[in-house]
């Protein structure tokens, strides 16, 4: 990975946003690989489940795979970072998504200092869904 490259805060949201609006694994580590050469570091997860109760699990697979994937260590200042952001993201959807089911994916980037989670996900009951996303960064 380059580490002369130095990115600002909107390309690494950028990419954490893009990343989220994958549709297949295949499309997912692809961009994965093309971010990882030109120095940002990535992961994704999909998720799916009813909306309150899936609250801390979000959060839990967000730290587990940032960490699984080497974008923080095991520092609990960069853990709460990423806890942090991906808090902020779901309560960017919280509102919308409230006793109806959510399914989609999360997605987590990093280069240098900053660090983005971003959350997309389709909102409600069957076939009758609200798409939204949410993000929310952090700098350490």
């Amino acid at each position: 990975m380059s580490t002369d490259l130095k990115f600002s805060s909107r390309e690494v949201a950028r990419a954490a946003i893009l990343l989220s609006l994958t549709s297949s694994r295949t499309e997912e580590q692809a961009l994965k690989a093309k971010m990882f050469e030109t120095g940002i570091k990535t992961v994704a997860v999909d998720y799916g489940g009813e909306f309150l109760s899936s609250v801390v699990k979000i959060i839990e697979r967000a730290v587990v795979a940032s960490k699984r994937e080497g974008l923080i260590d095991d520092s609990h200042i960069e853990q709460g970072a990423v806890a942090g952001a991906a808090r902020e993201a779901i309560s960017q959807i919280s509102q919308k998504a409230i006793g109806l089911n959510i399914g989609g994916k999360i997605a987590i980037a990093r280069s240098g200092e900053h660090l983005v989670v971003a959350v997309f996900f389709e909102v409600g009951l069957s076939h009758l869904n609200e798409i939204c996303i949410g993000m929310g960064h952090r700098a350490l």
